[in-house]
Formats: structure tokens, C-alpha cells, sequence
């Protein structure tokens, strides 16, 4: 692994911000050593043909306003799915084996047609070559806390930029990805091949996955403990998730497993109700 000399006491960006695109290099070369040496095997193949079973599916709306970004950004965020959707479709897991999303994907450049997106830096939202990807890969996580799949990678936001508007899913229920030092990476620990589809039309992304041999249980995730606060001028937004995996027979949940707390810096006031009010009930999502 290439490190940071002890000398250098702070990240290289804090020094001079052109050195930034430096850190990022040594950060992209890490993760590549990393993964030519961690033993694992890596999903290469597809199939287009859908498996027989469907595990989970889900569909996210593309253009949203946010906040006050040009709805430019958000067409070509479209652009930029329609690439992932040709690069990931029809990935096959085979048993033992990992997915990665830019093992798959590759390194996402102008080269290759990406555009100009929105892309979260700091806690702001900044116009980036391949803004937007994030979508997908929060598609991909979501459908993946809903099958046998284990998550062995996977990063949020620490900062939550906008105010819900028409969230149908838990907060923080995502991921986010940059090339290539934050991946989702999921593990297939099942006898089984597991099949990931997704396709994109003018309104929705849309993603599933399938398998050939019937499972015995279903997955649900519920949000617990979800509140908003304020510490001196800033404000925090905070949830624990857990996924209950249920028998398909009896309807029974047969475990519950903890899957992630979420705690990030709100970028916008949250209103008085939301503030003041903390949420010990639990919300299940199981769309």
C-alpha cells in the first residue's frame, strides 16, 4: 500500500488544494493493490436472460429537483445511467464470488461519454464529470439488503445536502460510490448464481435481482430510532437500520440483523416539528 509519509502530518489537499487531484491518484492505487491481493474472485460475466426467480425489485425516479442545481445536471445524470445500465446489466454472481461496481463499470470519463453531473463534495453539490452514477449504485445496495448478498464494502454521504422531498426510502439508505476508492462491493455466499438486471427508460431506473432456485425467505429493512438534532449551529440527522429475514412459508421473522447507523451533518434547518420530534417507532420498507 502506498502511505502518506509520517512527515506529512495532514491529508495533501489541506497543504494546497491542487494537491488534491495527487491524494485522489494514491487513493485509486491503493484500492487497485488492494484488490489485485485480497484473495477474491470477481463477478466478469453476464447473462440478459432473466433468471426465473425475482429476489427484489425496485425502480427510482431519475430527474428531481435539488435544491437550486440546473436541471441540466440532471438530464445528463440520465446520460451518464444509460452507461452504467450497459456496463452492469445482466452481471451473474456466481457463488463465492464478489461484485464490484467499478470493477464492472471501469473508470467513468468524458472519454467514454460521461457528463457533467451533480456531484456531493464536502457537504456541497458541485458539477463533476459522471455526477450522478450515485443513483445506481444507491439502487443496487437497496435491492441488496433485500437478498442473501453480503455487503463487504459499502460508503454514505456524511452529509445530507437536501431536504426529502418525495423519499420513499429510509435516509441513508444508499450508496455512494467514486472511482474507485469508494466502491459497493457485495459478496455471494449462497450455493447459488445470483442475477442483477436493470434497465433505464425516460422516467425510472429500474433494477432487480434473480436467481434459478426459489428462496425460502424474504427481507425486510426497518428504520428505527430516527431523529433530528442540533449541536450549537449545526444540525445532525440519525437512524440505525436493520433487515428482519422472514420464513416465505409461515410469515415468521426469523432473525434480525443490524445493518448500519447513520450519522450525517445536515446541510438545511430541518422545520420545528421534524426537530423536535424523535422517532423510537419503527418504520419497515419492504417496497
Amino acid at each position: 500500500m502506498i502511505k502518506r509519509p509520517k512527515f506529512i502530518s495532514k491529508p495533501l489537499s489541506m497543504y494546497h488544494p491542487k494537491l488534491l487531484h495527487l491524494a485522489i491518484m494514491l487513493k485509486v492505487w491503493n484500492k487497485k493493490l488492494d484488490m489485485l491481493f485480497d484473495g477474491y474472485r470477481y463477478a466478469t460475466t453476464r447473462e440478459l436472460e432473466p433468471f426465473s426467480y425475482r429476489i427484489k425489485k425496485h425502480k427510482s425516479l431519475l430527474l428531481r429537483k435539488l435544491g437550486s442545481c440546473d436541471m441540466y445536471l440532471q438530464h445528463n445524470k440520465v446520460k451518464n445511467l444509460q452507461i452504467v445500465v450497459a456496463s452492469l446489466n445482466g452481471t451473474v454472481i456466481q457463488p463465492d464470488e464478489v461484485f464490484s461496481y467499478f470493477k464492472l463499470l471501469g473508470k467513468p470519463t468524458k472519454k467514454r461519454g460521461f457528463k457533467e453531473g451533480i456531484q456531493l463534495s464536502n457537504g456541497e453539490a458541485i458539477k463533476a464529470t459522471a455526477g450522478g452514477i450515485c443513483q445506481s449504485s444507491n439502487l443496487i445496495y437497496w435491492l441488496a439488503l433485500h437478498t442473501p448478498l453480503e455487503i463487504i464494502e459499502r460508503h454514505h454521504h456524511s452529509f445530507d445536502p437536501f431536504p426529502d422531498e418525495g423519499r420513499v426510502l429510509p435516509f441513508a439508505s444508499g450508496a455512494t460510490v467514486m472511482y474507485n476508492y469508494l466502491d459497493l462491493r457485495l459478496r455471494n455466499s449462497t450455493k447459488y448464481p445470483i442475477q442483477l438486471l436493470l434497465h433505464i427508460d425516460d422516467t425510472f431506473l429500474y433494477g432487480e435481482f434473480r436467481i434459478n432456485n426459489e428462496l425460502k425467505q424474504s427481507y425486510r429493512v426497518v428504520e428505527e430510532n430516527h431523529f433530528f438534532e442540533k449541536v450549537g449551529d449545526t444540525y445532525f440527522r440519525s437512524n440505525k437500520l436493520y433487515r428482519k429475514i422472514i420464513d416465505k412459508r409461515t410469515g415468521k421473522s426469523i432473525k434480525k440483523e443490524f445493518i448500519v447507523r447513520n450519522y450525517s451533518e445536515v446541510m438545511y434547518p430541518p422545520n420545528e416539528e421534524r426537530l423536535n420530534a424523535e422517532f423510537s417507532g419503527v418504520s419497515s420498507y419492504k417496497r
